[in-house]
């Protein structure tokens, strides 16, 4: 049901245009709008509306009032109390416009029931498509879905501040909520649009609501869909990438599904078989055991694409500094991160790691 706000400020709103005065009342003569309050008001006006709602018309003059019906769904929802000049008319156009805004936030409710229940996988085949047409959405339209994360639960200011961005520019796109921190919006991509530009979308979501300063922000986005029924797909991805990017992206705040990399298929491995993997790697070691100078060297000779040169360079040591401490860990664990293989292997058991610990918290 719309708020008795929004009622109360399309009163005044027409009385200040007209200059008649009005009242609202449910089916049960309780008031929940008004401009004033009658004189009769807590003597026969609600016994006015009780008999009113029973009978079939739809408006009726009564002394200086006029009551006219407003329905919602085929029910009496309320009663309007016109007075003033030509008070039955302009009290059938306040009642025109009450049921416009009462579509409009009916039909708001419903797509919004419809996108919830299209991502939870709620709805039949058939149905997708029966109530996209009656909600007039584009079932063959690109989109992808968004996942926004916060750190308040139930975070309205974060809520609103998406919705001002594509809600009401974008006719296409969809911002609803399905748990108590995540935000979900399933945004179109335009034919000119690829995944460079989601990112930049993603970017003005997370510097919008740190502008804000309201509270620390994750966003992640799935794969672009061809059709409406594959949205929740979409979704899927993006949650994923959401959590695959707290495992071993952490210094990232913007995560796409279909730049995870290795991360998506460690994260599908069971944490027992990933227990054996690191035992047959470094035997009752993990990398966590190495020391700060060590773990340091890999992760730079790793973002220096295993080139010792340039490694050495950044790390402001000797070529042959470096290359002791490679042999250093190639003693260690019997793997040379020189060699490609051994380096891709370890670079799988440093993830490895990172995603046991996660799960260990998960589970904790």
């Amino acid at each position: 049901m719309i708020s008795n706000q929004i009622l109360q400020s399309t009163l005044n709103g027409v009385k200040d245009i007209t200059g008649n005065e009005f009242c609202l009342y449910d089916a049960d003569g309780h008031k929940v709008a008004g401009t004033f309050k009658p004189q009769n008001a807590d003597k026969g006006l609600k016994d006015e509306i009780l008999k009113f709602v029973d009978e079939p018309e739809d408006d009726t003059d009564i002394g200086d009032h006029s009551l006219i019906k407003l329905y919602d769904d085929h029910q009496v929802a309320y009663v309007l109390a016109s007075y003033g000049e030509d008070r039955n008319k302009i009290g059938r156009l306040c009642i025109f416009q009450l049921e416009n805004l009462m579509f409009a936030h009916r039909e708001k409710y419903d797509k919004d029931n419809f996108i919830r229940s299209l991502l939870m996988d709620n709805l039949l085949l058939v149905d997708i498509y029966s109530k996209a047409k009656k909600l007039r959405i584009e079932t063959e339209c690109r989109r992808v879905a968004f996942v926004i994360e916060t750190s308040v639960e139930k975070d309205a200011a974060a809520l609103e501040t998406v919705r001002s961005l594509y809600a009401t520019t974008r006719g296409k796109d969809f911002i609803t909520e399905v748990d108590e921190k995540n935000i979900i919006l399933i945004r179109e991509v335009r034919a000119f649009e690829g995944y460079e530009d989601l990112e930049k979308a993603g970017r003005v979501i997370l510097d919008m609501l740190n502008t804000e300063a309201m509270s620390k922000v994750h966003v992640a986005f799935g794969t672009i869909v061809e059709e409406l029924k594959d949205i929740s797909r979409s979704y899927k991805e993006a949650k994923m990438a959401l959590d695959i990017g707290k495992i071993f992206y952490s210094e990232r705040n913007i995560v796409a599904y279909n730049k995870l990399g290795l991360g998506r298929l460690i994260y599908q491995l069971p944490v027992q078989m990933c227990r054996m993997f690191i035992h047959e790697i470094f035997g009752g070691k993990t990398p966590d055991d190495f020391d700060e100078e060590t773990l340091q060297t890999i992760n730079k000779f790793f973002e220096n694409s295993l080139n010792v040169s340039e490694t050495s360079r950044q790390l402001f040591i000797h070529r042959n500094t470096l290359v002791y401490r490679l042999d250093k860990i190639l003693k260690l664990t019997n793997l040379d991160l020189r060699v490609f293989d051994d380096a891709i292997t370890f670079k799988m058991a440093m993830m490895v790691v990172k995603y046991m610990k996660y799960m260990e918290t998960m589970d904790y």
